[in-house]
């Protein structure tokens, strides 16, 4: 103990591992049994690689040692632990109880590390430039090594031992380590102990507001470097604070993130605290429609870690990395808000958009019926349908499974109006008239080529079966107790009495349910909506006719009967 103290930590070790080796080859067995008593120095050291080895699964695979300027992947990140006093008083100071809390706080504190966020410009420095010439302090003075040898001061300033940049601590030219990497970035700004953001663009002195008209806040890829890290800094081009602010975090600045708050167009706290789980599928999209990209895939790679997202880098995809996207976040989520847009199609599917600018678009959401107004279309309503009538309508929507994607055949359960006839609009090649059944006359424009041919099968389509199926709470009000509710009293328009049992329309069972429950549903299926327009492909599945702006019909209002709810799973191309 008295070398411990000392820290004279390796003569410490020595000693005590010759001790338990005196104990292991007494002969007297008393003295052997001691030995129980106590933990060896391999032991701990066993212990401490583990706790080691399972920290740095969720590090990244290579960073800086700001120290020396070397690339340091694992295993020279372990090596230079148990080169350092840290380790060593570690290991000495466990001689009797291996302490697991203590061994992981210490590893933890000694392998974080800060992240770099930056818009790339000219020629970025590669994995390849930095081990040409060994370390980072001997890379060529030009302005990328500038940048990157200010972080790394910057990183040390703050107490740091590891840094990482995306520009060199990616071995691009390995297909398998840039996929990870990309898929883990989200992960790895979330976990660093900070990210520091370089504002090339802002002068000093900064003022309030100059980081929301910078090059930084229109890139694709710094959106998730905003939203997922605990702990940023930003620096303006001189690499001083910005705002001159030299608190521990500037994400417990209310100026700095109000100001971005109120660029983006999300809650303050949301940027403060953000976690995928705090912003629905559309305003996640319209967060990425205002970002650039240089590389078409990275508008779906650089949104991974924001939706959560299990597909795979490959950047020979193109534009359909979107579509990969959108179609991974439909199937997982059934989410079809995914589907309102107004503009060109995918190549990828019909029904998904060509760019994702064009969730910037507010798409049209239908007034709220809740209150007095609910009542009163329900009154309507059930003047018109009867118990039975209003089940069946209920069951066909009720019943329908959410949208899946296989093989980029898209499956949308809907409610279809055919269309009886088409026509050209006057002179406008672009403006079309439609006769649709149920929806009356109905007016659009497209962006596609759209030929109007007898032979050819035009469906307007409701997939947005989530609004009508409404909140899961009963009308205020109503209670399916109630006398008029009874099945067993219920009597219909036309005098007959209802059991409790199955009745049947056209001689079809139709499962009873709560007739206000069944009413609220209908009531929201006879509000106006936006429409999508398909045309029948020879094998029988649709194509999307893309509008040049949201096709927004009247609806059915209380006129729904069985008959002109058609409810279909179509298979689109």
């Amino acid at each position: 103990m008295a070398l411990h103290r000392a820290k004279q930590y390796d003569e410490a070790i020595a000693a005590f591992n010759s001790m338990l080796h005196s104990i292991e080859r007494s002969y007297d067995p008393a003295i052997r049994q001691l030995r129980k008593n106590y933990t060896s120095p391999s032991e701990t050291t066993a212990t401490v690689d583990a706790v080691a080895r399972g920290i740095l699964k969720s590090c990244p695979f290579v960073v800086i040692d700001v120290a020396t300027g070397h690339l340091c992947d694992d295993s020279a990140r372990i090596n230079i632990f148990k080169a350092d006093p840290l380790f060593k008083e570690l290991v000495s100071s466990m001689t009797r109880k291996l302490d697991e809390e203590r061994i992981y706080r210490v590893v933890t504190r000694f392998f974080s590390y800060v992240v770099f966020s930056h818009v790339w410009q000219g020629n970025e420095l590669s994995f390849q430039d930095v081990n040409s010439v060994e370390l980072v302090w001997n890379l060529p003075n030009m302005a990328s090594s500038e940048k990157l040898w200010n972080f790394c001061k910057e990183a040390q300033r703050l107490g740091y031992k590891w840094a990482w940049s995306d520009t060199c601590c990616i071995d691009k030219t390995t297909s398998s380590i840039l996929n990870q990497s990309l898929t883990s970035m989200y992960k790895w700004y979330t976990d660093s102990a900070a990210t520091l953001v370089f504002l090339a663009g802002v002068a000093h002195p900064s003022k309030p507001r100059d980081i929301t008209r910078s090059l930084w806040m229109t890139r694709a890829w710094t959106l998730q470097e905003l939203l997922a890290p605990k702990v940023i800094f930003f620096y303006d081009s001189t690499w001083q604070p910005y705002l001159g602010n030299t608190g521990t975090n500037h994400k417990k600045c209310p100026q700095i993130m109000q100001g971005l708050a109120d660029t983006i167009k999300i809650p303050h706290g949301t940027i403060v605290t953000f976690s995928p789980g705090m912003l629905g599928v559309r305003e996640k999209l319209r967060l990425a429609s205002t970002r650039n990209v240089t590389v078409k895939e990275d508008v779906a790679y650089s949104l991974i870690g924001i939706f959560e997202s299990d597909i795979r880098p490959y950047y020979s995809e193109g534009a359909n990395a979107l579509g990969h996207l959108l179609e991974e976040i439909v199937t997982r989520f059934g989410e079809v808000t995914v589907l309102a847009w107004s503009g060109k199609t995918s190549t990828y599917n019909s029904c998904l958009p060509a760019s994702v600018s064009v969730y910037n678009q507010t798409p049209y959401n239908p007034p709220s019926l809740e209150g007095e107004e609910m009542k009163t279309r329900i009154a309507e309503l059930r003047g018109k349908l009867s118990r039975r009538e209003a089940s069946s309508i209920y069951n066909q929507i009720n019943s329908l499974q959410p949208a899946c994607f296989a093989a980029r055949r898209l499956y949308l359960p809907c409610i279809i109006f055919p269309v009886r006839a088409l026509s050209i609009q006057g002179n406008d090649e672009k403006l079309y008239h439609a006769e649709v059944s149920g929806l009356g006359n109905v007016e659009f424009t497209t962006t596609d080529d759209l030929t109007v041919d007898e032979r050819k099968k035009f469906i307007f389509a409701h997939p947005w079966i989530r609004h009508i199926r409404g909140p899961n709470s009963e009308v205020a009000g109503e209670n399916d107790s109630e006398s008029d509710m009874d099945a067993d009293s219920d009597s219909d328009s036309d005098g007959s009495t209802e059991s409790d049992e199955d009745a049947s329309l056209d001689g079809v069972a139709v499962p009873q349910v709560g007739y206000a429950r069944a009413l609220q549903m209908i009531a929201h299926l006879g509000q106006p909506f936006n429409a999508l327009l398909f045309v029948q492909q020879p094998n029988g599945e649709y194509k999307r006719i893309a509008a040049e702006n949201e096709i927004v019909v009247p609806g059915l209002g209380t006129d729904i009967t069985p008959r002109n709810i058609r409810t279909r799973i179509l298979e689109i191309l």
